[in-house]
């Protein structure tokens, strides 16, 4: 009889373990490709599409439920061969968007395609703000939690796990008392614990295997909760302030192919990009003013940067109270680490793109990159260093000829001089 009930009981409480951790891996599973799904939405689709709004293409909530996603992920990757094959759905849907050809993806895989039907079912999530310049704004969060519906899932599974283990744990025992009072060999202090008087919080306490259980639960909900805390402190990868003045990145890196460098110009020549002065932004919109998109008026955006200057568009002069646009500040290492921008765009020819994300398909600039020491120590592991024909490298291969020939070298020659040596 003892021997059936252990059986049983080990049974039951690894079912009961197997189905919890399965529940809690696939929920954790769909918020890390939901997750990736963000990133993925805000480099690919952004340009054309929006979930609750058109834009270009159609507004996308609730595309999962209006095609299968088999179709989705062959439309997606390349929607005009669909069209071309006259598959009946494609010519459709084709149709219906004024045949206005969809950009192909071929280089999406078929996970990457799920996380962003991920992220379209789930939708945004209020972002959370926070004090300060770096944290405060709105915009979407590196920190994608799991969503309530995911939460209470789990924390409803864990207790019916829990009371199931009660129950059958409490029958387990009461046929094993019966089973060793017949043999005569139940000894006292389990008699005097199987007494009316003994509050039940004590037998649950004397109850070890219910005490591990607790145990083990509490461990690695706080472990998980301290390690994804500690890991993600200092990460605002997707943060997406909102900026005094709307400037679409898109419109004019994208559509009008604005070189990046015309406007931060000190990406080439020092350690920041630099913010322009609104006197660039004079350059072109002492003309341009958007006027055919606001039935003849200024473009709102545009009249900000004309207050700023304290600038009269009609009489075309300069007053003498400009004041400077507050930009909330998107890109920020921590004050030990050190970047130069033009050790990486001028010496080492790194586009922008590598570590700003495709910025000519964003309508507003958010975080790309998590700017992490492993993000940057695996780009430096993987980057090949193109010497040839750089001058940097050409000084560096003279001053090493130079040390072997036994030629006196000074730091000068080494770069000695620079002001970024000492100058952070």
């Amino acid at each position: 009889m003892r021997r059936i009930s252990l059986t049983f009981k080990s049974f039951v409480k690894s079912s009961l373990l197997f189905l919890s951790l399965s529940f809690a891996c696939s929920s954790v599973s769909y918020a890390q490709s939901a997750a990736e799904g963000v990133t993925l939405f805000k480099q690919k689709c952004t340009s054309c599409h929006a979930l609750n709004q058109k834009v270009v293409g159609p507004a996308l909530k609730g595309v999962n439920d209006r095609h299968k996603e088999e179709f989705l992920l062959k439309w997606i990757k390349n929607s005009q061969a669909l069209v071309a094959a006259g598959n009946p759905e494609a010519v459709k849907l084709f149709n219906e968007n004024n045949k206005v050809a969809m950009t192909p993806f071929p280089e999406l895989t078929d996970d990457n395609i799920k996380s962003i039907l991920a992220y379209i079912k789930e939708g945004d999530k209020p972002a959370a703000g926070a004090a300060g310049g770096v944290e405060g704004g709105q915009g979407a969060q590196a920190k994608d939690e799991v969503s309530d519906v995911m939460l209470g899932s789990i924390v409803v599974i864990i207790l019916i796990a829990l009371g199931v283990v009660l129950v059958l744990n409490r029958v387990i025992k009461s046929l094993e008392k019966v089973s060793l009072k017949k043999q005569g060999l139940l000894e006292e202090e389990e008699i005097v614990a199987a007494e009316p008087g003994v509050p039940a919080y004590k037998k649950l306490l004397k109850n070890k295997k219910f005490v591990f259980f607790v145990v083990l639960l509490l461990v690695i909900f706080l472990g998980s909760a301290g390690w994804m805390g500690m890991w993600n402190t200092g990460v605002h990868t997707g943060y997406q302030p909102e900026q005094p003045i709307k400037f679409s990145h898109q419109l004019h890196a994208g559509i009008n192919k604005i070189d990046c460098q015309y406007c931060h110009s000190g990406a080439y020549k020092s350690k920041n990009a630099s913010i322009p002065s609104l006197n660039v932004c004079m350059n072109c919109h002492n003309y341009v003013t958007a006027s055919d998109k606001y039935n003849g008026q200024t473009s709102p955006e545009i009249m900000k940067i004309y207050k700023a200057l304290d600038y009269n568009p009609d009489t075309k002069k300069y007053g003498d109270n400009p004041k400077p646009v507050e930009w909330v500040r998107i890109h920020n290492l921590p004050d030990f680490a050190y970047f130069n921008h033009s050790q990486h765009v001028k010496v080492a020819g790194v586009a922008c793109q590598k570590c700003h994300g495709p910025v000519q398909t964003m309508q507003e600039i958010y975080q790309y990159s998590p700017l992490t020491m492993k993000w940057c120590i695996n780009c430096h592991r993987e980057t090949e260093v193109k010497y040839k024909g750089n001058a940097y490298y050409d000084n560096m291969i003279a001053a090493h000829d130079k040390i072997k020939k036994g030629e006196k070298v000074t730091a000068a020659v080494m770069g000695g001089t620079e002001c970024g040596k000492c100058h952070y």
